[in-house]
């Protein structure tokens, strides 16, 4: 048996670095443009996979080079590719400007991701998986089947509401877990998310529409955890920040990881935060995902193992 199966996008990152975001209009001179392995589930895919969990990755790449270079790049990280299909469509990518503070600005073209059908969903046998990983860079419509097929089937589901979108309560209902930052928690319940306080109030909106547990993503302030019953948050680690892309993927990969060995919600919280942060202080997406040697020396180093 497989342990995650991620349904969910897979993106060329064409990245640059430049000292600040451009002003409409405005042209700024950058360095060297940057092709990386990206995508939101195919980050997810690999950085589960570097923390030591068997993965497959379904989802939709074009008969292009940037499809070849995608494919190889899961190989090379050791997550089955056998559920992604070849798309006549361009492979999709996201241009990504990094500023000198290591904050991003990103552009999506989904191209083979918005093919991705609920009868690719067909091709997955989900008794054969413990956990599934969902994110929104593919069409509502198959996050949701894919959703109901391992509730069907008993398998744990994490969906990660990004990038925020409206999405159906019964998709909701659906995730054991919902993982949004406060951009996505304020999209989802219409209320803005501003300190700790508000970010409980708008969690607890959510599970009048169904949620079970609400993780929020708080970057340098850490992680709140909400259930029915109580909040608690998680403190981050502090850390040189070179580059936030993929953290949040980061943090899902590891919090993933954490639930499917058992750990509680807390120390998986935690395992995800130093995920997170360990990926800030790399540059690009999956290039900055640890290991789990990484990982669990960074927290040795700070009493936590």
């Amino acid at each position: 048996m497989s342990d995650i199966l991620v349904v969910g996008s897979l993106n060329a990152d064409l990245v640059v670095r430049a000292p600040r975001f451009p002003q409409p209009g405005e042209t700024i001179s950058g360095h060297d443009l940057q092709v990386i392995p990206g995508g939101k589930g195919a980050n997810q895919a690999v950085a589960a996979s570097r923390l030591g969990a068997n993965v497959s990755m379904l989802g939709r790449v074009g008969r292009d080079n940037f499809g070849d270079f995608l494919l190889n790049n899961l190989k090379s990280n050791k997550v089955d590719n056998q559920l992604v299909q070849r798309d006549d469509a361009s492979t999709g990518t996201a241009t990504i400007i990094v500023d000198a503070n290591g904050q991003n600005s990103i552009v999506l073209s989904a191209g083979a991701n918005g093919k991705v059908t609920s009868a690719d969903v067909e091709h997955a046998s989900f008794l054969d998986f413990k956990l599934l990983l969902l994110q929104l860079e593919i069409t509502t419509p198959t996050v949701l089947h894919a959703a109901q097929r391992a509730k069907e089937n008993g398998v744990t589901i994490i969906l990660n509401p990004a990038p925020a979108k409206e999405i159906p309560d019964k998709l909701i209902a659906l995730a054991d877990f919902i993982i949004p930052n406060e951009t996505e928690l304020s999209l989802l319940t219409g209320m803005e998310v501003t300190d700790i306080s508000s970010t409980e109030r708008a969690a607890r909106k959510l599970f009048e529409r169904g949620a079970i547990n609400v993780i929020v993503t708080l970057g340098s302030k850490g992680v709140l955890i909400v259930d029915k019953n109580r909040s608690r948050q998680v403190d981050t680690y502090k850390v040189d920040v070179v580059d936030t892309t993929a953290a949040g993927d980061a943090f899902i990969g590891g919090f993933a990881v954490g639930l499917i060995q058992g750990k509680s919600i807390e120390d998986t919280t935690k395992f995800g935060c130093a995920c997170g942060a360990l990926a800030t202080t790399k540059f690009g997406a999956q290039p900055s995902l640890a290991t789990k040697e990484e990982v669990e020396r960074f927290m040795s180093l700070r009493g936590e193992l």
